[in-house]
């Protein structure tokens, strides 16, 4: 939640799932004065990037692992985040993973 734009300011609308589990979020969400945008039920194409996370999360993390722990999980998950983030490309990055994408864009942004 305290994460917000790579301009430091914070994000001025943000889409949610309807139902009781965001209240919370809800909540923190109009404190902060940010408009607020429910998915339709049985549309969650309208929030296509968190369910193409999930859905990759889910097919490389939590289906292949069978999780003694909760400490199971978080040691799977963030070796996992480490090579999302920085290993693996995206074909929405031109086929660079992301850390590589951002050493591009800050060399391109510095000149020498």
């Amino acid at each position: 939640m305290e994460r917000g734009r790579s301009d430091g300011k914070a994000a001025g609308r943000s889409r949610l799932k309807s139902g009781p589990r965001q209240d919370g979020v809800r909540a923190t969400l109009t404190a902060k004065g940010i408009q607020i945008r429910f998915i339709q039920p049985g549309k969650p194409d309208q929030n296509a990037f968190i369910e193409r996370f999930n859905r990759t999360y889910r097919e490389e993390v939590l289906t292949p692992y069978l999780f003694d722990s909760i400490e199971d999980v978080r040691q799977i998950t963030d070796e996992w985040l480490t090579r999302y983030n920085e290993i693996r490309p995206h074909d929405a990055l031109g086929s660079l993973p992301p850390a590589r994408f951002r050493e591009q864009l800050l060399a391109a942004e510095i000149p020498l």
